[in-house]
């Protein structure tokens, strides 16, 4: 998972090579999917009931979004789920979210769910790639956080169940840095300056909605309102402010463990995280803390969704009330080191009372102030049924050339 680290009970020393060890184990030690043997099959329909199950499941994720056991004997809910269901799990892992969402349009291809991050949902229901899901067809499904549910709700019609969930925050040395009041800590470069070259950021075209937020309070005329809905203005003022930034920043870190390991080593002092980052740190002893920036902060969620052409609904909706219980969800929040979309995981003995308090797990004022991240697209949203606003690839080209160097052109000769 894009930005999930390995973590089971206390932190790991060797983070980052677990996290390759999974990325590797989980291409290739579940059951290889078997679609490419197939006849091409005509578009699901919603469910009404569920039948018996096909004995088959092909599914599309990123690393570490699932584990088999292969990685570590303790962290199974693959092999459990296939003895009880018959459903025998192929996986296809995806290396970035647009490899998942290629994988996903490809009509040759049946798969039959995705565990889609907010960059890859949004467009895979636009483009009708996935189907509806009949929520009264998993069992539990009410107990997951509502806000959650509805971020993936369109006319009245659920596409998704909620998997993981988190929040980006500011994270800074507190040897060094002074409490950041918010994003202009990073991205103003007379306060940037002060940390030059010590600043983490994510690496990720939906980071462009930070530099959207300090604009938002900064620069008022431009009437920023979504900063995942950006008018080609609004997202050109983003891409300057993070060019001025450029300079200052020492990493951008596309693995969590990358932005663990830059502020454990002293490489950095400032910079964008979550709560993983700072869970792990504290219990290695290192004086970080993270803040909930004033202008707002931003978050995400991962959801499992149905494919437009899955062959096995049956055992697809099996694995939607699976990966939805209190049991697996405990097991993958400990894993992947995110907050459970089901709260009911921090209850009994499933999960440690740090780790729920760490990762805000049930806290409804929380999460009412996170703006959860949706696929940016040319339809603004809300009211406005304009098509005026920038869309995911118009963020990724953005996103590229203010972050990354610019080649220097030879001057001409006199």
């Amino acid at each position: 998972m894009r930005r999930t680290a390995t973590l089971l009970g206390g932190a790991r020393v060797k983070v980052a090579a677990a996290l390759v060890a999974a990325a590797a184990v989980a291409a290739a030690g579940l059951a290889g999917c078997s679609e490419d043997d197939e006849e091409p099959v005509t578009a699901t329909k919603v469910a009404t009931t569920l039948g018996p199950g096909e004995g088959m499941l092909n599914l599309v994720t990123m690393a570490g979004a699932i584990e088999s056991g292969s990685t570590d004997p303790r962290v199974d809910w693959v092999t459990p789920f296939q003895e009880r269901t018959g459903c025998k799990v192929g996986l296809k892992v995806a290396r970035t979210p647009e490899e998942m969402a290629g994988l996903m349009r490809d009509q040759d291809r049946r798969y039959d769910g995705v565990a889609a991050p907010p960059e890859v949902a949004g467009r895979l229901i636009a483009e009708n790639q996935v189907v509806p899901v009949n929520t009264d067809l998993v069992d539990g499904y009410k107990k997951l956080e509502p806000k959650l549910r509805g971020l993936l709700e369109r006319d009245g019609k659920h596409y998704g169940i909620p998997y993981v969930w988190g929040a980006d925050l500011l994270m800074y040395d507190t040897r060094t840095v002074p409490p950041p009041a918010g994003w202009a800590a990073v991205f103003d470069p007379a306060q940037a300056q002060r940390y030059s070259g010590k600043i983490i950021m994510r690496d990720s075209p939906l980071a462009i909605a930070e530099a959207a937020l300090y604009l938002k309070g900064r620069e008022r005329k431009l009437k920023i309102r979504d900063p995942y809905s950006l008018t080609p203005k609004q997202l050109a003022a983003a891409g300057r402010v993070l060019a001025k930034q450029r300079p200052h920043v020492g990493a951008y870190w596309a693995e969590p463990a990358d932005a663990v390991s830059a502020f454990a080593g002293g490489r950095a002092v400032l910079g964008q995280a979550g709560s993983y980052q700072v869970d792990v740190l504290n219990r290695a002893g290192r004086p970080v803390r993270g803040v909930v920036p004033a202008e707002g902060m931003t978050g995400w969620m991962d959801a499992w969704m149905i494919g437009a052409r899955a062959q096995h609904p049956n055992c697809m909706y099996q694995w939607l009330q699976w990966t939805a219980s209190p049991d697996v969800q405990q097991q993958v929040a400990e894993w992947t080191g995110v907050a459970p979309a089901n709260p009911q995981a921090c209850s009994g003995d499933r999960l440690r009372s740090g780790f729920c308090a760490a990762y805000h797990v049930g806290d409804r004022n929380y999460l009412d102030k996170i703006i959860f991240a949706h696929a940016p697209a040319k339809a603004c949203g809300g009211k406005s049924k304009k098509n005026d606003c920038t869309d995911y690839a118009e963020w990724t080209k953005v996103w590229i050339e203010a972050t990354r160097p610019q080649s220097v052109k030879p001057q001409a000769k006199p």
